[in-house]
């Protein structure tokens, strides 16, 4: 895989993805997004870098802005076109349930607060699985799909550790 432009690809058609309310709120939320959550996904991403050596082809889910996309092989995507259009970073517009990527194409799936936004988490899981060799994900401690989030992450990767963090839970384990 690669791309030579950092231009926006779009993989996903015309109403495809407005199934999920939650885009509707990133899309119109986009223009305040990293002052409300920046700070936030920052002490995130440090957490990760910190704790994890992320290297080689890089795939972050629910790349938003991309302030989660600090890494130097990094392809984010995101279902929020006005979210990416933010983001200087290799982007795809996509949904985590529908990665349009080759199995094993990823070192690393990354993926910060962002799958208790999937329609479908156990598709969204599976989909890691097929294109990443590792994972690091981090989910919201107050989110009611934290436990079924845990299961299938536990289910699916060896989990090798776990961070409990001020809001979240960072997972990291191998396929």
């Amino acid at each position: 895989m690669s791309f030579t432009h950092p231009e926006l690809l779009s993989c996903i058609c015309s109403g495809f993805v407005t199934q999920n309310n939650s885009l509707v709120f990133y899309d119109e939320s986009a223009s305040g997004y990293n002052e409300l959550h920046g700070e936030e996904q920052e002490k995130k991403l440090k957490i990760v870098k910190e704790n994890f050596s992320v290297k080689g082809k890089v795939l972050d889910i629910g790349c938003g802005t991309g302030i989660s996309s600090d890494f130097d092989d990094v392809v984010g995507i995101d279902p929020s076109f006005e979210l990416l259009k933010q983001s200087n970073k290799r982007k795809v517009q996509a949904i985590g349930e529908y990665l349009p990527f080759k199995d094993d194409s990823f070192d690393f799936v990354i993926s910060l607060t962002a799958i208790h936004n999937f329609d479908d988490i156990k598709k969204g899981v599976e989909e890691m699985k097929r294109v990443g060799k590792k994972i690091v994900v981090s989910v919201l401690k107050k989110s009611s799909k934290l436990k079924e989030i845990d299961t299938l992450l536990r289910q699916s990767f060896k989990i090798e550790k776990v961070i409990e963090e001020e809001k979240d839970m960072i997972y990291y384990g191998s396929a």
